[in-house]
């Protein structure tokens, strides 16, 4: 093969040797625009390179992506059609519903599509899908990988696409055919992802990482200290036993935490973190609170318990209330907007169930569903679907407002007071 055909992605031919095995900390280039970045190596100021691939084996970055793209993935995505100003079905009968709740493509499944878009536009700034329209409506969205896209606006401020298929062909796709998701944009037809000014905090993460992986692969800091008494002198012997035990009980090695042997009066003194290993502690804490600044996830729902997250509340609840409302609504959004953009029908919709967040909360869930009995806007029907459950003979009524009951059907007692005075 060519080095274009490598480049590129071009399967090898039949019989053509295997690529040689990629060394530990090597990167593998896909596409020209990996392949400039690898060239330039864009380091920072700690001489770590952060691209998308290498981002993603920091903790706090992995989280936070897992978090916001399993949570798009997972919300149901309902496809509604307007019958009128106050009625709503479920419009299953159109081939958007078909591609947004059952096959996205031939090879996935919803979630796992949205799930990958999503990953997508939180490590590159865009997602991109193929439209595969047949009889005027999209039938199908082929993912691609958006360092194949390249997306340009024209002077007509119509957007165009480039995109490098996986033989090296090039084709360029109209706007209309291009399923384009992005966030936060400074042109406005591009999005700008969080890792291009994060690359400052995630690679002094990664430096701070290599430093833990050197230190204990190399036993480098000492755990402890042996002195001898005053006045003795350790023999040939005994020095030659104790560097051996040492060597066998050096951190990561078969016999790491056991019963050390000390010989000849031998004294086992431990060693405490200094002031410079708690300020290292700190700054990794330091850390992760920021990458998750960048992504607007809370650090303890990514595992960091280490603070209060006081400005969002204390409690579970309110950590996730906050994370609905100034994170995640954000992205859902923006999937509903580009979804709405494929329907040609102005009466049908495409809207997340958000209160399908709670559905594993059954305290909260139960009371929302009270007041809504109480109030009179759910019917025991309406709530038994959603929780999955068929309907019930006489399950179709709305009680009345408790409070009002009765109040419009004759005078209240003021007023017979009056009449009788």
């Amino acid at each position: 093969m060519s080095f274009w055909d490598i480049l590129l992605g071009r399967a090898p031919e039949a019989g053509s040797p295997r690529a040689s095995a990629i060394p530990d900390g090597g990167i593998v280039i896909t596409s020209p625009a990996e392949l400039e970045a690898a060239l330039r190596g864009e380091p920072t100021a700690t001489g770590e390179v952060v691209t998308p691939e290498t981002a993603l084996r920091v903790g706090a970055v992995f989280g936070c992506i897992r978090l916001i793209a399993g949570k798009v993935a997972t919300l149901p995505l309902d496809v509604n059609r307007r019958v009128d100003d106050r009625t709503r079905v479920e419009a299953s009968d159109t081939a958007m519903w078909e591609l947004m709740r059952r096959r996205p493509n031939r090879w996935q499944r919803p979630a796992q599509f949205k799930r990958m878009l999503q990953a997508h536009v939180l490590l590159r700034g865009n997602g991109y899908a193929l439209k595969s329209v047949s009889r005027g409506e999209v039938r199908e969205l082929v993912p691609l990988h958006p360092d194949r896209v390249t997306v340009r606006q024209l002077d007509n401020l119509e957007l165009e696409y480039d995109v490098v298929r996986r033989n090296g062909s090039r084709i360029t796709v109209p706007q209309s055919e291009m399923f384009h998701l992005y966030g936060l944009t400074l042109n406005g037809y591009c999005g700008v992802s969080p890792l291009t000014f994060a690359r400052e905090t995630i690679g002094q993460a990664r430096a701070r990482d290599r430093q833990v992986a050197g230190t204990f692969k190399n036993g480098a800091r000492p755990s402890g200290a042996v002195s001898m008494p005053d006045g003795k002198k350790l023999s040939d012997n005994a020095y030659n036993n104790l560097q051996r035990s040492l060597d066998e009980f050096r951190a990561g090695g078969e016999r790491d935490g056991g019963v050390l042997l000390l010989e000849e009066g031998l004294k086992w003194e431990t060693i405490s973190l200094s002031p410079t290993d708690l300020q290292w502690i700190e700054a990794q804490k330091l850390s992760r609170s920021e990458i998750c600044m960048f992504f607007g996830v809370p650090p303890s729902m990514i595992g960091d318990n280490s603070g209060s997250d006081s400005n969002w509340g204390t409690g579970l609840q309110q950590k996730s209330d906050g994370f609905g409302a100034y994170t995640l609504d954000d992205h859902l959004v923006m999937w509903e907007e580009e979804i709405g953009a494929m329907i040609s029908d102005p009466r049908i919709y495409a809207r997340f169930n958000r209160a399908a967040m709670v559905r594993t909360d059954i305290k909260t869930r139960n009371a929302a569903y009270v007041q809504a009995l109480q109030w009179g806007w759910m019917s025991p029907n309406e709530v038994r679907a959603l929780e999955d459950m068929n309907p019930r003979e006489g399950g179709d009524i709305y009680y009345p407002p408790p409070n009002t009951a009765g109040k419009a059907s004759g005078p209240t007692q003021k007023d017979d007071d009056d009449d009788d005075a």
